[in-house]
C-alpha cells in the first residue's frame, strides 16, 4: 500500500512538472531573438486573447488566430499559413462567428481572388482580384439571390473600363465608362426595361457636352454641359 501511495506521489509531481514546462514554453524566442513555438498574446490588463499561434523561428506557421477586446473564444481572423512565400489563407468573421470575406494574402498585401458575403446569408456578394495588394480585373458584385448588382475593372487599383449596372431581374441599368479612375467617354442609363432614357457623356468625372433625356423612345430634354453661367 506505502508502494503505491509513493507511485502516486511520483505521478502527481512527473504531471506536475509537464505542465508547468508546457507553460514555460509559450511566448519563447530563439538564439536569435526570433520568435520560437507557441505564442500567446492577450490585451493589456485583461485575460482576453489578442492572438495565439506558432512560430518557427520568427516565421508563422500553421494556424494563427486574432480576436477582437469583445470577442471572448469567438477569433475575428483565421490565418492558415502554407510555409511557403508568407502566403496565408485568411477568412474575416464578425463577433458572432459569421463569415464576412475569405481570400489569400502574401505578408500584409491581398492576393488572388477575394470573396465577400452577405451579411445575413451565406450568398455570395463580391469577387474581386488582387495583385500585391492592389485590386486589379474584374469586380463583381451580387443582389442576395444571386444576380449581378455591378460589373466594373481595375488595373493596379485604379478604375479602368466599364462599369455596369444591374436590376434585380438582370436588366442593365447603367453603362459607363472609367479612365485613370474618372468618368470618361459615353454614358447610357435604362429603365427596368432596357430602354435607354439618358445619353450623355463624361470629361473628367463630369457631364461633358450634349445629353439628352428619353420618354417612350423619344427625346423630351436636352441639355449641354458646362452650362453657361
Amino acid at each position: 500500500m506505502k508502494k503505491i501511495a509513493i507511485l502516486f506521489f511520483f505521478i502527481g509531481i512527473s504531471l506536475f512538472s509537464s505542465e508547468g514546462f508546457s507553460q514555460s514554453e509559450i511566448n519563447q524566442t530563439d538564439a536569435q531573438g526570433k520568435r520560437h513555438g507557441v505564442w500567446k498574446k492577450t490585451y493589456p490588463g485583461t485575460e482576453q486573447l489578442r492572438y495565439e499561434g506558432t512560430f518557427d523561428h520568427g516565421k508563422e506557421v500553421g494556424e494563427f488566430k486574432f480576436y477582437c477586446e469583445k470577442c471572448k473564444d469567438k477569433p475575428t481572423v483565421i490565418k492558415n499559413f502554407n510555409g511557403k512565400d508568407n502566403i496565408a489563407d485568411v477568412k474575416y468573421f464578425t463577433i458572432k462567428g459569421k463569415l464576412v470575406s475569405e481570400g489569400k494574402m502574401k505578408g500584409k498585401d491581398r492576393i488572388g481572388e477575394w470573396v465577400y458575403y452577405h451579411e445575413k446569408s451565406k450568398n455570395v456578394m463580391t469577387r474581386e482580384n488582387y495583385i500585391n495588394g492592389k485590386l486589379d480585373g474584374k469586380v463583381t458584385t451580387y443582389y442576395p439571390n444571386g444576380k449581378i448588382t455591378e460589373e466594373t475593372n481595375y488595373i493596379k487599383g485604379i478604375k479602368e473600363g466599364e462599369d455596369n449596372y444591374y436590376s434585380p431581374e438582370g436588366v442593365l441599368l447603367k453603362k459607363l465608362l472609367y479612365k485613370e479612375d474618372q468618368l470618361q467617354g459615353p454614358a447610357l442609363y435604362y429603365d427596368a426595361y432596357g430602354n435607354v432614357v439618358i445619353e450623355g457623356f463624361y470629361k473628367d468625372g463630369k457631364k461633358h457636352g450634349l445629353w439628352k433625356y428619353y420618354k417612350n423612345g423619344k427625346v423630351i430634354l436636352e441639355e449641354t454641359y458646362p452650362k453657361n453661367k
